[in-house]
């Protein structure tokens, strides 16, 4: 791809229209049927199956309720702009152009989009957008506006290698590039430009440039083992919840006897329905029990460490997810942690990728999430507005000691710095000498106060 480029732009001029993009896939027949002789060798896709990873995590109960947790609190909040004062975030505001998040398409709300967006970085690391427009729609309705989400394993992240007179110095992402249905499934490529693309990963991989990684990766193991432990859970009870046995018989037994005393057994004694049924041989058969039986195995601690793992992976407290090992006690604490140290970084990552295709306001402003209506976060708004308190009587408390209201309010903005504070060069009472800073007139009249006051 890159030596495609590199052709395209001579080397020098790099793509930066979509016209380049047309031109390149026209000049070279960049189409699906010549990836034997065209392939994307500096294109990044997933490094695992999207699709492995829907079908195999879904069907987990563990890693679908961390799935579910993470996507119903994630898609709660709304997004709006919020104004810098000084590069601190301020105020929000919102303006019609906010409209398009929260109708993204006909039938569709924010909740809706960002559902989608988290379950795409959740299950192959990155969700890709696009904003929809008259201005980018051949035919159709010319009006309407809709944010279209493109499947992750069908599009390419496009890169060219970054030189210098001394050699190459990384890569350069210059694009995307959409196959409906996948490479292919013989539909024309959709070239992409960087700002027509909201590229949300949250968790970057280390081995690419600019591809994110699933939190499900480092755990597959785990969620195999899950599995494999409900399997055997299932089995144990279609053999009648019994450990497994050998049956040995007598020297010289007909095997015909033998395979057909194997499936008596099997109907009269295998499954949920014949638990607890005495079990009967024939003269000289004899049982031998093999294996362990569920309490030997401490099953519950075995599958309950994975399940650990698997939560752990995905930053939800076991608490949230309703697992035997949590203790309900540190349900405060553990809702917290999930707000600070797992929903705000991945709202905030959000609303800058969305931010990618909205208008902007210059550096004075930013698309930002407003958690205000979560019921979830309700007591983190106690706790707010207890800080909020707190910082209002340092910041009269400063006022009283003789700062102006201005450094004062500066203090209480850059991280409690005392260097930014500013003195009016006016003392409390408290601190001033009696008649200190009063006329003659003054100082008589508070005399004759408190001599009246002790008479």
């Amino acid at each position: 791809m890159a030596s495609l480029l590199r052709r395209v732009t001579g080397g020098e001029r790099g793509i930066v229209s979509i016209d380049d993009y047309i031109g390149a896939v026209n000049q070279y027949g960049f189409q699906p049927s010549v990836t034997s002789t065209m392939p994307f060798s500096n294109a990044e896709t997933i490094a695992t199956s999207f699709a492995g990873y829907a079908a195999g995590g879904m069907s987990n109960s563990i890693v679908f309720s961390c799935l579910s947790v993470r996507q119903l609190v994630f898609s709660s909040v709304r997004l709006r702009y919020q104004r810098l004062k000084d590069g601190k975030p301020s105020d929000m505001f919102g303006t019609p152009d906010l409209s398009v998040l929260e109708h993204p398409a006909p039938g569709e709300t924010t909740q809706d989009l960002l559902s989608r967006m988290i379950q795409d970085a959740d299950l192959a690391g990155n969700a890709y957008h696009v904003l929809d427009t008259p201005l980018t729609r051949l035919g159709g309705d010319d009006t309407s506006k809709n944010v279209l989400r493109l499947r992750p394993d069908w599009i390419y992240i496009v890169t060219r290698k970054r030189m210098r007179p001394s050699g190459q110095l990384g890569w350069q992402r210059v694009g995307y590039v959409y196959f409906e249905g996948g490479k292919e499934s013989g539909n024309d490529p959709v070239p992409l430009l960087l700002d027509e693309v909201s590229h949300f990963a949250p968790t970057p991989d280390p081995l690419a440039s600019f591809r994110g990684m699933s939190w499900l990766t480092p755990v597959v193991r785990e969620i195999e083992n899950d599995s494999l432990m409900n399997t055997h859970k299932r089995r144990f009870l279609e053999n009648g919840a019994t450990p497994n046995m050998i049956i040995t018989h007598a020297k010289g037994a007909d095997r015909d006897a033998i395979l057909a005393f194997d499936e008596r057994m099997k109907a009269q004694n295998a499954g949920v329905a014949n638990a607890g049924k005495t079990l009967n041989l024939y003269p000289g058969a004899d049982a031998t029990i093999v294996g362990s039986n569920m309490k030997e195995l401490d099953f519950k601690a075995v599958q309950g460490a994975g399940e650990l793992r698997i939560s752990a992976a995905a930053q939800v407290p076991p608490v949230l997810l309703g697992l035997t090992e949590a203790k309900y006690a540190e349900y405060p604490h553990a809702r917290r942690r999930f707000a600070d140290g797992t929903m705000h970084p991945l709202w905030a990552s959000a609303a800058g990728a969305l931010g990618q295709i909205m208008p902007t306001f210059g550096k004075d402003s930013r698309l930002w999430y407003d958690a205000d209506d979560i019921p979830f976060l309700r007591e983190d708004e106690k706790d707010a507005a207890e800080i909020t308190q707190t910082r209002a009587t340092t910041l009269a408390s400063l006022i009283s000691a003789g700062f102006t209201p201005e450094s004062a309010a500066k203090f209480l903005m850059t991280a409690d710095d005392f260097r930014v504070l500013e003195h009016t060069g006016l003392y409390s009472v408290q601190l001033q000498k009696p008649g200190e800073g009063m006329s003659a007139a003054d100082a008589r009249a508070v005399a004759l106060a408190l001599l009246n006051r002790e008479v």
